[in-house]
């Protein structure tokens, strides 16, 4: 990897760790365990559209394992890894299939994934087939705060040059 490209990809690696770490001090939006604004996916969103799927993961990768290590439990990391690695998959292929068009569509895509991948997780570590109540929930948030981060990439790529 170029030097100029690894620095970058350190940039924005420590600018989603930076914003995890302040969305971690926000008050739950709602009393319902796991639903949050998952603002550090505006940056999984940008290199989606500027860089490769390859290099958002390198950058997810790095913020799920700091983040985990500095603010999280042992648990939330495999939360945190189902959701994330689910949601950039999915990402991705909408991002593909809609030809880098409809962020918004993308990043809700997203959003309804990690809340799949996680609910998963919880199923999977419980076996509780009861946490499968949540979904609704959490489908109903992965759409809205989807919608809020695709809008917040949208406006952070207008003020982004094209070539970084």
């Amino acid at each position: 990897m170029q030097p100029k490209k690894l620095s970058i990809l350190a940039l924005f690696s420590t600018l989603a760790l930076i914003i995890s770490a302040v969305e971690s001090t926000l008050p739950p939006l709602v009393p319902i365990p796991g639903i949050k604004l998952g603002l550090a996916n505006i940056v999984t969103l940008v290199l989606l559209r500027r860089f490769t799927a390859k290099d958002a993961l390198l950058v997810l990768t790095v913020r799920i394992l700091l983040s985990s290590l500095l603010f999280g439990q042992a648990v939330s990391l495999l939360y945190s890894l189902a959701g994330g690695l689910l949601s950039l998959f999915f990402m991705n292929l909408t991002n593909r299939l809609l030809k880098g068009g409809y962020l918004g569509l993308t990043s809700i895509t997203g959003g309804i994934s990690h809340n799949i991948g996680q609910i998963t997780i919880a199923l999977l570590l419980t076996q509780v087939p009861g946490v499968l109540a949540y979904l609704p929930f959490l489908v109903l948030s992965g759409i809205l705060t989807g919608l809020f981060t695709g809008l917040c990439a949208h406006f952070m790529l207008k003020f982004l040059p094209d070539r970084l």
